[in-house]
């Protein structure tokens, strides 16, 4: 399935393109953002790497992941992206992550609830898993809202910024799931 955009109540749901590595960059370079994430800060070099990567990865047969620019309705600028990469047997890992500037307006939501609805209806995945730093209270008070079941910590499951850090695991079942 190529090229995906899915629209959601206040963010669209876009493949990548080399154009986006500005914005890509103000993501992924800025510190506030990848404390939460399961990788440190990235400079130029690793922005036009990560999207020349995930362009490949959009062209698999089959794909492997759905990694995915957010963007807002009325704007084709990059606040953010999301991702469902295949994990087992009709399941993804869902990841996401919304530039700071713009925290706090329920893009991150609208995405996660986007692409998992997406991963459901239009991929036919069973699971969807969520890893988060157990820091990370917006995140969790997020997927809690949306639905999600806590299933334990994962014991240093990611090594960033110099250390190891627990993940706490969630997940919905396409059962549970309401969009």
């Amino acid at each position: 399935m190529y090229p995906v955009h899915v629209t959601g109540s206040t963010v669209v749901l876009r493949e990548f393109s080399m154009q986006d590595v500005d914005d890509v960059l103000a993501i992924i370079g800025d510190d506030k953002v990848t404390t939460w994430l399961s990788f440190d800060s990235r400079n130029l070099d690793q922005a036009v790497a990560m999207i020349e990567g995930t362009l490949e990865r959009a062209q698999q047969n089959p794909r492997t992941e759905y990694y995915l620019a957010v963007t807002k309705h009325d704007d084709s600028r990059v606040i953010g992206f999301a991702r469902i990469g295949f994990a087992g047997v009709k399941a993804g890992k869902l990841g996401y992550a919304i530039a700071a500037e713009q925290w706090g307006h329920g893009y991150a939501t609208d995405a996660a609830r986007t692409l998992t609805t997406f991963a459901f209806t239009q991929l036919g995945l069973h699971r969807v898993s969520a890893a988060i730093g157990p820091e990370n209270a917006a995140s969790i008070a997020m997927v809690e809202n949306l639905g999600f079941t806590r299933e334990g910590v994962l014991r240093d499951h990611v090594y960033t910024n110099g250390a190891w850090r627990d993940s706490v695991l969630y997940s919905v079942l396409e059962h549970e799931w309401r969009s």
